[in-house]
Protein backbone atom coordinates (compact mmCIF):
# COMPACT_ATOMS: atom_id res chain seq x y z
CA UNK A 1 0.00 0.00 0.00
CA UNK A 2 1.43 3.51 -1.04
CA UNK A 3 0.63 6.40 0.90
CA UNK A 4 0.74 10.20 -0.83
CA UNK A 5 1.00 12.70 2.01
CA UNK A 6 0.21 15.90 1.14
CA UNK A 7 -0.17 19.63 2.60
CA UNK A 8 -3.54 21.09 2.83
CA UNK A 9 -2.54 23.19 -0.32
CA UNK A 10 -2.05 20.13 -2.11
CA UNK A 11 2.38 19.80 -2.09
CA UNK A 12 3.50 16.75 -1.60
CA UNK A 13 5.12 16.43 2.06
CA UNK A 14 7.26 12.84 1.54
CA UNK A 15 8.49 12.60 -2.17
CA UNK A 16 7.59 9.56 -3.67
CA UNK A 17 5.57 8.04 -0.89
CA UNK A 18 5.39 6.16 2.07
CA UNK A 19 5.36 2.78 1.29
CA UNK A 20 2.99 0.36 4.58
CA UNK A 21 1.74 -3.42 4.52
CA UNK A 22 -1.51 -3.56 3.82
CA UNK A 23 -3.11 -4.23 7.28
CA UNK A 24 -0.95 -0.79 8.31
CA UNK A 25 -2.62 1.30 10.94
CA UNK A 26 -3.14 5.13 11.40
CA UNK A 27 -0.49 4.79 14.07
CA UNK A 28 1.96 3.02 12.02
CA UNK A 29 1.54 5.87 8.79
CA UNK A 30 2.46 8.52 11.66
CA UNK A 31 5.55 6.29 12.99
CA UNK A 32 6.45 6.73 9.42
CA UNK A 33 6.32 10.01 8.78
CA UNK A 34 8.07 10.87 12.29
CA UNK A 35 10.94 8.58 11.02
CA UNK A 36 11.45 11.18 8.07
CA UNK A 37 10.65 14.39 10.21
CA UNK A 38 11.86 13.93 14.32
CA UNK A 39 9.73 16.84 15.30
CA UNK A 40 6.91 15.82 14.12
CA UNK A 41 5.66 13.19 17.23
CA UNK A 42 2.26 11.38 16.39
CA UNK A 43 0.66 13.59 19.02
CA UNK A 44 1.98 16.44 16.54
CA UNK A 45 0.13 15.53 13.62
CA UNK A 46 -2.87 15.34 12.21
CA UNK A 47 -4.56 13.32 9.39
CA UNK A 48 -7.51 13.87 7.85
CA UNK A 49 -8.79 12.34 4.15
CA UNK A 50 -8.75 14.66 1.57
CA UNK A 51 -11.52 17.05 2.17
CA UNK A 52 -14.88 17.04 -0.22
CA UNK A 53 -16.71 19.79 -1.43
CA UNK A 54 -19.55 18.79 1.03
CA UNK A 55 -18.84 18.59 5.31
CA UNK A 56 -15.97 18.60 7.49
CA UNK A 57 -12.93 16.56 6.41
CA UNK A 58 -12.60 13.31 8.27
CA UNK A 59 -9.71 12.74 10.86
CA UNK A 60 -8.12 9.71 10.75
CA UNK A 61 -8.52 7.86 14.76
CA UNK A 62 -5.74 6.08 15.83
CA UNK A 63 -5.44 2.59 16.03
CA UNK A 64 -7.52 1.79 12.91
CA UNK A 65 -6.92 0.44 10.00
CA UNK A 66 -6.24 2.40 6.61
CA UNK A 67 -8.04 0.44 4.64
CA UNK A 68 -11.24 0.87 6.26
CA UNK A 69 -11.06 4.30 5.34
CA UNK A 70 -9.96 3.59 1.60
CA UNK A 71 -11.83 0.41 0.65
CA UNK A 72 -12.88 1.92 -2.73
CA UNK A 73 -9.23 2.79 -3.64
CA UNK A 74 -6.68 0.40 -5.14
CA UNK A 75 -3.54 0.44 -3.15
CA UNK A 76 -3.17 4.19 -4.15
CA UNK A 77 -4.20 6.73 -0.72
CA UNK A 78 -3.68 9.98 0.31
CA UNK A 79 -3.81 11.75 3.65
CA UNK A 80 -3.42 15.70 4.15
CA UNK A 81 -0.79 16.49 7.07
CA UNK A 82 -1.66 18.92 9.12
CA UNK A 83 1.21 20.11 11.90
CA UNK A 84 -0.30 20.74 15.30
CA UNK A 85 2.81 22.27 16.82
CA UNK A 86 4.68 21.50 20.08
CA UNK A 87 2.31 19.43 22.59
CA UNK A 88 2.08 18.75 25.89
CA UNK A 89 0.09 16.26 27.87
CA UNK A 90 -3.47 17.11 29.20
CA UNK A 91 -2.24 16.06 32.74
CA UNK A 92 0.63 18.82 32.41
CA UNK A 93 -1.93 21.55 31.14
CA UNK A 94 -4.34 20.96 33.55
CA UNK A 95 -1.86 20.65 36.61
CA UNK A 96 -0.17 24.49 35.43
CA UNK A 97 -3.78 25.58 35.04
CA UNK A 98 -4.78 24.44 38.83
CA UNK A 99 -1.47 25.06 40.39
CA UNK A 100 -1.21 28.97 40.34
CA UNK A 101 -5.10 29.30 41.66
CA UNK A 102 -4.20 26.89 44.76
CA UNK A 103 -0.88 28.78 45.50
CA UNK A 104 -1.76 32.39 45.03
CA UNK A 105 -5.20 32.60 46.62
CA UNK A 106 -3.82 31.96 49.80
CA UNK A 107 -0.94 34.82 49.52
CA UNK A 108 -3.74 37.36 50.01
CA UNK A 109 -4.70 35.98 53.26
CA UNK A 110 -1.51 34.99 54.97
CA UNK A 111 0.57 38.09 53.62
CA UNK A 112 0.14 41.79 54.41
CA UNK A 113 -0.09 42.24 51.10
CA UNK A 114 -2.56 44.97 51.14
CA UNK A 115 0.06 47.84 53.04
CA UNK A 116 1.33 47.93 49.08
CA UNK A 117 -1.90 48.73 47.80
CA UNK A 118 -2.37 51.90 50.69
CA UNK A 119 -4.01 49.78 52.97
CA UNK A 120 -3.86 49.26 56.63
CA UNK A 121 -1.36 46.21 57.25
CA UNK A 122 -3.28 45.02 59.98
CA UNK A 123 -6.76 43.79 59.11
CA UNK A 124 -9.52 41.68 61.15
CA UNK A 125 -10.20 38.28 59.57
CA UNK A 126 -13.77 37.34 59.36
CA UNK A 127 -14.75 33.82 59.33
CA UNK A 128 -16.04 33.31 55.87
CA UNK A 129 -12.63 34.85 54.29
CA UNK A 130 -11.08 31.41 56.48
CA UNK A 131 -13.39 29.35 54.84
CA UNK A 132 -13.46 30.91 51.66
CA UNK A 133 -9.59 30.05 51.78
CA UNK A 134 -10.06 26.36 53.16
CA UNK A 135 -12.91 25.89 50.09
CA UNK A 136 -10.34 27.30 47.15
CA UNK A 137 -7.85 25.16 48.25
CA UNK A 138 -10.24 22.16 48.28
CA UNK A 139 -11.29 22.77 45.17
CA UNK A 140 -7.99 23.00 43.26
CA UNK A 141 -5.95 20.91 45.41
CA UNK A 142 -8.83 18.03 44.33
CA UNK A 143 -8.58 19.14 40.54
CA UNK A 144 -4.87 18.50 41.01
CA UNK A 145 -5.47 14.70 42.43
CA UNK A 146 -8.45 14.06 39.94
CA UNK A 147 -6.53 14.83 37.40
CA UNK A 148 -3.81 12.63 37.67
CA UNK A 149 -5.83 9.74 39.11
CA UNK A 150 -9.67 10.08 37.99
CA UNK A 151 -9.17 11.66 34.69
CA UNK A 152 -8.98 9.82 31.16
CA UNK A 153 -8.60 11.52 28.36
CA UNK A 154 -9.48 10.97 25.12
CA UNK A 155 -6.84 13.23 23.39
CA UNK A 156 -2.98 12.44 25.32
CA UNK A 157 -2.09 16.19 24.07
CA UNK A 158 -3.00 19.70 23.83
CA UNK A 159 -0.88 22.10 22.61
CA UNK A 160 1.82 24.12 24.46
CA UNK A 161 0.38 27.25 23.78
CA UNK A 162 -2.88 25.87 25.88
CA UNK A 163 -0.85 25.61 29.02
CA UNK A 164 -0.07 29.53 28.86
CA UNK A 165 -3.08 31.11 27.83
CA UNK A 166 -5.64 28.89 30.18
CA UNK A 167 -3.25 29.63 33.45
CA UNK A 168 -3.28 33.20 32.42
CA UNK A 169 -7.28 32.60 32.87
CA UNK A 170 -7.38 30.42 35.87
CA UNK A 171 -4.01 32.34 37.89
CA UNK A 172 -5.38 35.76 36.93
CA UNK A 173 -8.95 35.27 37.89
CA UNK A 174 -7.97 33.55 41.47
CA UNK A 175 -5.79 37.02 42.18
CA UNK A 176 -8.44 39.20 41.62
CA UNK A 177 -10.69 37.05 43.61
CA UNK A 178 -8.72 36.64 46.53
CA UNK A 179 -8.12 39.91 46.27
CA UNK A 180 -11.34 41.29 46.93
CA UNK A 181 -12.41 38.57 49.16
CA UNK A 182 -9.71 39.17 51.53
CA UNK A 183 -9.45 42.99 51.40
CA UNK A 184 -9.12 44.76 54.81
CA UNK A 185 -12.54 46.59 53.80
CA UNK A 186 -14.41 43.18 52.63
CA UNK A 187 -18.03 43.16 54.23
CA UNK A 188 -19.02 39.49 54.96
CA UNK A 189 -22.66 38.55 54.17
CA UNK A 190 -24.14 37.26 56.96
CA UNK A 191 -23.72 33.70 58.76
CA UNK A 192 -27.47 32.33 57.18
CA UNK A 193 -26.12 33.18 53.41
CA UNK A 194 -22.30 31.93 54.26
CA UNK A 195 -23.87 28.89 55.42
CA UNK A 196 -26.28 28.32 52.45
CA UNK A 197 -23.41 28.82 50.42
CA UNK A 198 -20.43 26.82 51.71
CA UNK A 199 -22.97 24.26 51.89
CA UNK A 200 -24.77 24.30 48.24
CA UNK A 201 -21.27 24.54 46.97
CA UNK A 202 -19.76 21.53 49.17
CA UNK A 203 -22.74 19.07 47.96
CA UNK A 204 -21.87 20.45 44.05
CA UNK A 205 -18.13 19.29 45.06
CA UNK A 206 -19.18 15.95 45.79
CA UNK A 207 -21.72 15.51 43.00
CA UNK A 208 -18.85 16.76 40.89
CA UNK A 209 -16.29 14.04 41.61
CA UNK A 210 -18.97 11.56 41.37
CA UNK A 211 -19.84 12.51 38.19
CA UNK A 212 -16.12 12.45 37.26
CA UNK A 213 -15.53 8.80 38.53
CA UNK A 214 -18.66 7.78 36.01
CA UNK A 215 -16.94 9.61 33.48
CA UNK A 216 -14.06 7.84 34.17
CA UNK A 217 -15.56 4.36 33.84
CA UNK A 218 -16.75 5.08 30.18
CA UNK A 219 -12.89 5.08 29.07
CA UNK A 220 -10.56 2.77 29.16
CA UNK A 221 -6.85 3.12 30.40
CA UNK A 222 -5.23 5.25 27.79
CA UNK A 223 -8.73 6.74 27.01
CA UNK A 224 -9.66 3.90 24.93
CA UNK A 225 -13.54 3.58 24.42
CA UNK A 226 -14.67 6.00 21.67
CA UNK A 227 -17.64 8.27 22.31
CA UNK A 228 -20.61 6.67 24.40
CA UNK A 229 -23.56 7.66 25.96
CA UNK A 230 -22.91 9.45 30.26
CA UNK A 231 -25.93 7.86 32.55
CA UNK A 232 -26.31 7.61 36.16
CA UNK A 233 -26.64 10.02 38.79
CA UNK A 234 -27.17 13.34 37.22
CA UNK A 235 -26.37 12.15 33.52
CA UNK A 236 -29.76 10.82 33.50
CA UNK A 237 -31.59 14.07 33.64
CA UNK A 238 -28.40 16.88 32.26
CA UNK A 239 -25.71 15.69 28.99
CA UNK A 240 -23.25 17.23 30.84
CA UNK A 241 -23.82 16.85 34.50
CA UNK A 242 -19.98 17.45 35.56
CA UNK A 243 -20.47 20.97 33.91
CA UNK A 244 -23.71 20.90 35.92
CA UNK A 245 -21.97 20.63 39.17
CA UNK A 246 -19.34 22.84 38.57
CA UNK A 247 -20.96 25.46 37.84
CA UNK A 248 -22.84 25.60 40.64
CA UNK A 249 -20.44 25.05 43.34
CA UNK A 250 -18.98 28.26 42.09
CA UNK A 251 -22.80 29.77 42.47
CA UNK A 252 -22.13 28.81 46.46
CA UNK A 253 -18.81 29.94 46.52
CA UNK A 254 -20.04 33.45 45.33
CA UNK A 255 -22.99 33.21 47.64
CA UNK A 256 -21.37 32.57 50.67
CA UNK A 257 -18.64 35.05 49.56
CA UNK A 258 -20.25 37.79 47.52
CA UNK A 259 -17.80 39.84 45.30
CA UNK A 260 -18.16 40.88 42.10
CA UNK A 261 -14.74 39.64 40.63
CA UNK A 262 -16.36 36.05 41.89
CA UNK A 263 -19.34 36.28 40.01
CA UNK A 264 -17.35 37.85 37.23
CA UNK A 265 -15.32 34.28 37.11
CA UNK A 266 -19.33 32.58 37.76
CA UNK A 267 -20.72 34.24 34.63
CA UNK A 268 -17.31 34.28 32.45
CA UNK A 269 -17.14 30.35 33.44
CA UNK A 270 -20.93 29.28 32.48
CA UNK A 271 -20.45 31.14 29.47
CA UNK A 272 -17.68 28.85 28.20
CA UNK A 273 -18.82 25.36 29.68
CA UNK A 274 -22.56 26.34 28.11
CA UNK A 275 -20.89 26.47 25.03
CA UNK A 276 -18.77 22.75 25.85
CA UNK A 277 -21.88 21.31 26.90
CA UNK A 278 -23.98 22.73 23.48
CA UNK A 279 -21.33 20.77 21.06
CA UNK A 280 -21.43 17.65 23.09
CA UNK A 281 -25.06 17.68 23.35
CA UNK A 282 -24.98 17.79 19.62
CA UNK A 283 -22.56 15.55 18.81
CA UNK A 284 -24.25 12.76 21.34
CA UNK A 285 -27.69 13.33 19.44
CA UNK A 286 -26.13 12.83 15.67
CA UNK A 287 -24.11 9.74 16.41
CA UNK A 288 -27.00 8.38 19.01
CA UNK A 289 -29.81 8.67 16.40
CA UNK A 290 -31.69 5.59 17.18
CA UNK A 291 -30.84 4.60 13.82
CA UNK A 292 -29.05 1.05 11.91
CA UNK A 293 -29.14 -0.50 15.36
CA UNK A 294 -27.40 2.61 17.29
CA UNK A 295 -29.06 3.75 20.60
CA UNK A 296 -31.34 6.51 20.52
CA UNK A 297 -29.79 9.76 23.10
CA UNK A 298 -32.68 10.78 25.11
CA UNK A 299 -34.23 14.07 25.51
CA UNK A 300 -32.73 15.64 28.72
CA UNK A 301 -31.59 19.22 30.02
CA UNK A 302 -28.25 20.05 27.92
CA UNK A 303 -26.19 21.73 31.38
CA UNK A 304 -27.87 24.25 33.55
CA UNK A 305 -31.52 22.87 34.54
CA UNK A 306 -34.48 24.26 34.60
CA UNK A 307 -32.70 27.29 32.55
CA UNK A 308 -30.69 25.14 29.62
Amino acid sequence: MKVSVVSRSGREIIKGGIDLSDNATVDDLKASIQQRFKKYSPARQRLTLPQSEKGKPVVLERGKRLKDYFEKDEGKLAVVFKDLGPQVAYSTLFFWEYVGPLFIYPIFYYFPVYKYFGCPAERVIHPVQTYGLYYWCFHYANRILETFFVHRFSHATSPLSYVFRNSCYYWIFGAVISYFVNHPLYTPVSEKQMKIGFGLGILCQVANFYCHILLRNLRGPGGKGGYQIPSGFLFNIVTCANYTTEIYQWLGFNIATQTVAGYTFLAVSTYVMSNWALAKHRRLKKLFDGKDGRPKYARRWMILPPFL
